[in-house]
């Protein structure tokens, strides 16, 4: 049994880091953190013509028909520049698509996505901050044949740029029943968005308020109070991806630390040779393998529906909010004075570590599903 990666697969990679290296520099990050969109249309086009966004998304609809595997390979090197970009979300919209939607959102949603040409994002998050299903208490009430969406949603990626909103709401019931899904337009009538202050200025956020919006049945992705199950999938692969980019963050942290160590002098001699140093590195080079290693099992997980899925992917989770928040802080720790500097890029790493270790659920939050899954 072969556990690496193809000659496909190490070609794609190696496609995907020339080209962000090239158009994502830390100078372009930079001037992106204080551009109100927060990403680059240009470069969002480029990755859409190589085919990253459709990459998962069925040939039928105007994708590559690829794993997650092959995704999680174009999530390291997208981790590794800190990329702003509204990715995950879109791409966890298509999958509620391709699994729950109809024929005809299917052809008429997907083939934009794939193309760049359509970004979405997912309006889950209430004020209670919770990823439990029953957290979501945004009413979607019937009128007729259609539903009126009343409430706020908070926390939503990239909410302020997307054109569509993948919209869980309520229509009776409680806890896993009862949640319905919507994909509504964001330019509706009744729904407002306003960006939020956030810590991480690479991942924009915003609050959204859904005022006597409109949702027709044409909007439903799925049965009605039948949402759970997509939503819990699609939570699966966000998990497993956004884990696989924290992996290429931390994994430039590291490189970035030993290269530093291998330079920096210190009584005479490079700071690499002194055995405290060797002993964090060697550390953080532990904590990046074994969390690589959970991620691509989860990869290959959600990849072929395994049973152990959510359980993989809520490890995956786990793994790599622990290993970049480490890995990252001491990557800090041992650039000294300097790491400490807004001049110096290691702050963009810690900071992307902190937002994305709290995204889908922290450590703790992903062990106790972790436990749940596993009977304990």
């Amino acid at each position: 049994m072969d556990f690496g990666f193809s000659e496909e697969q190490e070609m794609l990679r190696q496609s995907a880091r020339g080209l962000l290296e090239k158009e994502c520099p830390s100078a372009a990050i930079r001037r992106l953190m204080d551009d109100e969109r927060g990403y680059d249309p240009a470069v969002w086009k480029k990755m859409a013509d190589l085919g990253w966004i459709g990459l998962v998304i069925p040939e039928e609809y105007g994708g590559a028909g690829l794993n997650y595997v092959d995704l999680v390979l174009v999530m390291e090197e997208m981790g590794r520049v800190v990329l702003p970009a509204p990715f995950i979300w879109t791409a966890m919209v298509a999958e509620a698509l391709r699994r729950a939607g109809t024929d005809a959102q299917k052809k008429t949603l997907l083939p934009k996505i794939a193309a760049g040409d359509l970004i979405a994002t997912i309006a889950w998050l209430e004020p209670t901050a919770s990823w439990d299903a029953s957290s979501i208490a945004m009413a979607a009430r019937p009128a007729g044949a259609d539903f009126v969406l009343d409430g706020t949603k908070l926390f939503v990626n990239d909410g302020h740029v997307a054109d569509c909103l993948l919209v869980a709401a309520r229509t009776g019931g409680s806890g896993e029943e009862g949640i319905t899904l919507f994909a509504v337009d964001a330019g509706r009538a009744g729904i407002t968005t306003t960006p939020l202050k956030t810590m991480d200025q690479t991942r924009k956020l915003a609050e959204v308020k859904f005022t006597g919006v409109k949702a027709t049945a044409a909007d439903m992705i799925g049965a009605v109070g039948k949402g759970w199950p997509v939503l819990s999938s699609i939570l699966d692969r966000g998990k497993v991806m956004i884990a696989a980019e924290m992996m290429g963050g931390a994994q430039k942290v590291l490189d970035m630390t030993v290269e530093y160590a291998k330079v920096r002098a210190q009584f005479g001699r490079p700071i690499g040779s002194f055995q405290a140093v060797q002993h964090k590195c060697a550390n953080m080079m532990i904590d990046v393998e074994g969390a690589k290693s959970a991620v691509y099992y989860a990869a290959w997980a959600v990849s072929n529906d395994a049973p152990d899925a959510s359980v993989a992917a809520a490890v995956a989770k786990a793994a790599a909010s622990d290993a970049f928040r480490r890995v990252s802080a001491e990557g800090i720790q041992l650039h000294g004075g300097i790491g400490f500097t807004w001049d110096h890029d290691l702050h963009l790493y810690f900071k992307r570590a902190k937002s994305s270790e709290f995204t889908f659920g922290d450590a703790t939050y992903n062990r106790e599903l972790i436990a749940q899954g596993i009977n304990l």
